[in-house]
């Protein structure tokens, strides 16, 4: 038997997993944690071996029907062992009969498909330094002064479950700032910006059109004096895979977005930088 105990993340220790996914390169934030938690307080697991984290993994659950898996990462020193498959049978059982989606790095996507996981798209990050950012324009405003009922509404065309709560923390986190652009008194285009541990990453970006992400992305590096920046692009949204290059940025990692059963339809035209590849 395994000598590997599987156990909730209380929400003050989702910082581990955090930690843990920084070390292999996914460069989060420091606001992150606190904000994940407020999705799905029991969808953060972590394995221990005599007291000692050796596996975390997070499938936190959005209502009733969908769920998102992240955070699978096993120790370095400890992989091999079948602990990854623990901790992701915990995790999964956790949100079934769910559908799950995740964002899977491209060597682990043949596992993925063996637990039922379907490629819907790749996502690719673009980073690079943003040499010049034109000035905001007059229609665009602070998005935490946009109703939250109307940007929950425009999520609801770009994720496939409500996420209220988790859309207030990450508005209104220390270090975020969010912008909106309003055509003829709706929201045609909104973004946030938070510091990582390595430059900025705007996500999400949605917007009607490329020109409104554009705006909207510029008045975020406006908003920061943001240089070094990261967007990770559906691959299957065109306008905002050259949105992206038209900035200098380069290709610096790929998933694949893959999901165990059908979600309801979504604008991925409207998506211009994903929100977070560990929560969707």
């Amino acid at each position: 038997m395994s000598d590997l105990h599987i156990r909730n993340l209380r929400p003050d220790e989702i910082g581990l997993a955090v930690d843990w996914a920084a070390a292999e390169g996914w460069n989060p934030g420091p606001a992150d944690a606190a904000c994940f938690g407020t999705v799905d307080a029991e969808g953060f697991f972590v394995g221990e071996i005599d007291g000692e984290p050796v596996a975390t993994i997070s499938c936190v659950n959005y209502g009733s029907r969908f769920a998102f898996l992240g955070f699978y990462i096993v120790r370095a020193d400890m992989r091999g062992r079948g602990h990854g498959l623990d901790i992701w049978n915990v995790a999964m059982a956790h949100s079934r009969p769910r559908v799950i989606g995740l964002d899977g790095v491209v060597a682990q996507q043949d596992n993925y498909r063996k637990s039922g996981f379907t490629l819907a798209y790749a996502n690719i990050r673009y980073g690079g330094t943003v040499a010049s950012v034109p000035g905001p324009k007059a229609d665009i405003v602070a998005l935490d002064n946009v109703p939250l009922a109307l940007i929950e509404a425009d999520d609801a065309t770009v994720f496939p479950a409500p996420r209220a709560a988790f859309l207030r923390a990450w508005i209104g986190a220390t270090g975020h700032v969010g912008r909106a652009l309003m055509r003829d008194g709706r929201l045609a285009g909104w973004g946030v910006i938070r510091p990582c541990r390595q430059g900025h990453k705007i996500g999400p970006l949605v917007a009607d059109d490329r020109a409104a992400a554009e705006t909207v992305l510029s008045a975020l590096l406006a908003s920061t004096g943001a240089r070094e920046i990261f967007l990770d692009v559906p691959a299957v949204n065109r306008d905002a895979v050259a949105l992206a290059q038209s900035l200098g940025l380069a290709p610096t990692f790929e998933t694949a977005r893959m999901y165990t059963g059908a979600i309801p339809p979504l604008r991925i035209d409207r998506v211009f930088g994903v929100t977070t590849f560990e929560l969707g």
